[in-house]
């Protein structure tokens, strides 16, 4: 049965591969760019009656090294059957491609990708004729994104991050890291993958939290009024001077720590310290491009 979970995980690695860089690692293969991909049909049907689909299958084909086909599956619990279709699949994709296939099982729950490493025998006795042994992205090889830098450099895997740790002890701290670093991306590219994470997350009990994170953080311009605007960084101080001054002075803090620029603490006192709204909204406008932080005051004389 198609799930959210399934579905999160099928545009997750269809739209942004490079979030399977942990399994790259593993394999002592480089990082993986998205344009060596492409995706291919997930159909694995050759008896119309039985039906069989995996999630995500993609073609790996970089201008060098060796290409493979790669079978992207969710679990979301043990199942014999699906250990059975995943063999089918393996055998499946490398007779009508000619090329090596590699399986690979997104899990969230810590005894699911266990279960999911195999490896799963097709055997007669004392001989096996055939072995699967899926790469398991969950929670035990996809690092703990808790970092918001990390998040503004590596989205997709912030966000499969997000997804696979939700059951563990450290998902309110992730998911945090997360909502505060996509906050960095344009208003359409941080809704969609607030989006993919909420799908991801699914019935589990972390989507309250990411849903209550998303009402709380979201993505702005200053001087538009905005509801991260509003509700974040002006500290909910609507009509309030001190308050917008307060939240924009945030805002420029929050963008040059995204960006991983280092402030002084003259720097940043100077920021803190100031009241004037248009000031503070030049200096916004100047953080998310300067190169270092003493350049938001660039043509401008310190008061004496």
């Amino acid at each position: 049965m198609v799930t959210a979970t399934h579905e999160a995980s099928h545009r997750l690695f269809q739209e942004h591969p490079e979030a399977l860089a942990p399994v790259f690692e593993a394999l002592g293969l480089p990082p993986p760019a998205k344009t060596d991909f492409h995706e291919l049909s997930p159909d694995t049907t050759e008896i119309r009656p039985v039906e069989r689909r995996a999630d995500t299958v993609l073609m790996f084909e970089p201008d060098m090294g060796e290409h493979f086909v790669l079978a992207v599956e969710a679990q979301t619990k043990k199942d014999p059957e699906k250990a059975r279709n995943w063999a089918y699949y393996v055998s499946y994709l490398r007779a009508k491609y000619d090329l090596p296939v590699l399986l690979v099982a997104v899990c969230r729950d810590p005894s699911t990708a266990a279960w999911a490493m195999g490896p799963f025998e097709c055997s007669v006795g004392p001989w096996t004729t055939q072995v699967t042994r899926p790469f398991v992205l969950g929670p035990q090889t996809v690092p703990e994104v808790t970092d918001e830098a990390v998040v503004a450099q590596q989205p997709a895997l912030a966000a499969l991050s997000a997804i696979v740790h939700s059951q563990s002890k450290r998902s309110a701290a992730i998911l945090e890291a997360v909502a505060r670093g996509l906050v960095s991306f344009e208003p359409d590219v941080t809704r969609y993958w607030f989006e993919v994470v909420e799908v991801g997350l699914e019935s589990t009990s972390a989507k309250a939290s990411w849903r209550k994170l998303m009402q709380n953080v979201v993505t702005h311009f200053p001087g538009h009024g905005t509801l991260f605007e509003e509700k974040y960084l002006e500290g909910r101080a609507e009509g309030k001077a001190e308050g917008k001054a307060e939240g924009k002075a945030e805002a420029i803090l929050h963008a040059l720590r995204v960006r991983g620029i280092a402030v002084p603490d003259e720097v940043r006192e100077r920021i803190t310290t100031c009241t004037d709204l248009d000031t503070l909204t030049t200096w916004f406008d100047r953080s998310l491009t300067v190169s270092k932080a003493e350049d938001l005051f660039a043509d401008e004389t310190p008061a004496p």
